[in-house]
């Protein structure tokens, strides 16, 4: 079974594949609302879209929106990974890595002024293992203290996105327990995955991870900063600017 990726403004989605989208966070997590849905859907800029080749089937998703900030008087950039989901049967596959580093090197050719950062809030390990796959540089991590400046951005970024649920102590987004979540059985940690001292990081740092909290994360956008796994995956997509 394989995927095929396409971005999309959220624009002009259908309210075939609207439908679609959510009857599948349905599947995986709890307290999925038709507002809270459209109202999320709707702040996006972009959604990439995955399909099932042989069927044509959405069989996964995720929502992005550019934020821009000026942080000690400097431009930034951040891309904001919002809904994400695949469906169990097409786990391990790279479509959505690659058609995501697409959009990151398509924003990196524009106002490169700014930096472009990954404004990621994480409240499942597997989402968080993504950084230390992909990238050199990532914070907050288990072997390094966060940088006064990368921090400042987690703080601007957050505060803009979710100014009621932010604790810039904690670096946690905190919603109600009504709020979405993931189901039980996707969100709990094997006791075996503990071993990775990235993973055993993110359950002390983010305690309340089964419950709906949020950890902000932070990643620079550039070609310097990402592994040598991503310049393979992308193949010549990623040569003119390594």
């Amino acid at each position: 079974m394989r995927l095929r990726g396409e971005l999309l403004s959220v624009k002009g989605l259908t309210g075939m594949q609207k439908g679609r989208m959510r009857q599948l966070l349905d599947q995986y997590f709890q307290h999925i609302t038709p507002d809270c849905f459209e109202h999320d859907l709707n702040e996006k800029d972009w959604v990439i879209v995955l399909t099932d080749v042989e069927s044509g089937k959405i069989q996964g998703f995720s929502t992005q929106k550019l934020i821009r900030a000026t942080v000690s008087g400097v431009p930034v950039r951040g891309i904001f990974s919002g809904d994400t989901i695949i469906d169990k049967g097409f786990w391990g596959g790279t479509e959505l890595v690659k058609k995501w580093f697409e959009l990151v090197f398509s924003l990196l050719e524009k106002d490169k002024d700014a930096k472009l950062y990954w404004f990621l809030i994480s409240m499942g390990y597997k989402t968080y293992r993504f950084l230390p796959v992909y990238f050199y540089e990532f914070y907050p991590r288990f072997n390094k203290a966060s940088p006064v400046h990368e921090r400042s951005i987690m703080d601007t970024f957050s505060r803009i996105k979710f100014p009621d649920h932010y604790n810039a102590d904690t670096g946690i987004i905190h919603f109600d327990r009504t709020a979405a979540c993931l189901r039980k059985k996707y969100a709990e940690i094997p006791e075996h995955k503990l071993r990775d001292p990235h993973i055993r990081f993110f359950k002390e740092i983010n305690p309340l991870f089964g419950s709906g909290d949020e950890l902000v994360c932070l990643a620079e956008l550039s070609h310097n900063n990402l592994k040598p796994i991503v310049h393979k995956l992308m193949g010549e997509t990623v040569s003119t600017g390594a």
